[in-house]
């Protein structure tokens, strides 16, 4: 049996400048419902980037602005937006989905 991953790590195409620091990956987190709040689940699924850009913030290590979300290189915002999306399948769905399962 399978288990629901709660975290993931990104290693970006296009790292992120904070000051003197390089942001190179970014590790995601399982939202929780509350960090979902004035977002629609379905929004997320489908990978909709103002969805995505809302929840970011919330759910990332290190901790991503807004505007650093904004300038996200559009192969990372993808990246980024098919994990949280895979955070939102139901177990059985990822068994399905998985040959090992």
């Amino acid at each position: 049996m399978s288990h629901t991953p709660t975290t993931a790590t990104v290693t970006l195409d296009s790292p992120l400048k904070r000051g003197d620091t390089t942001i190179t990956q970014i590790e995601l987190r399982k939202p929780r419902a509350g960090e979902l709040r004035g977002v629609a689940l379905y929004d997320l699924v489908r990978m909709d980037v103002a969805a995505v850009q809302t929840v970011l913030p919330r759910i990332t290590t290190p901790t991503l602005t807004r505007p650093e979300v904004d300038s996200l290189d559009p192969a990372d915002m993808f990246q980024l937006a098919a994990e949280v999306s895979a955070f939102l399948s139901p177990r059985a769905a990822q068994e399905l989905a998985s040959p090992t399962a």
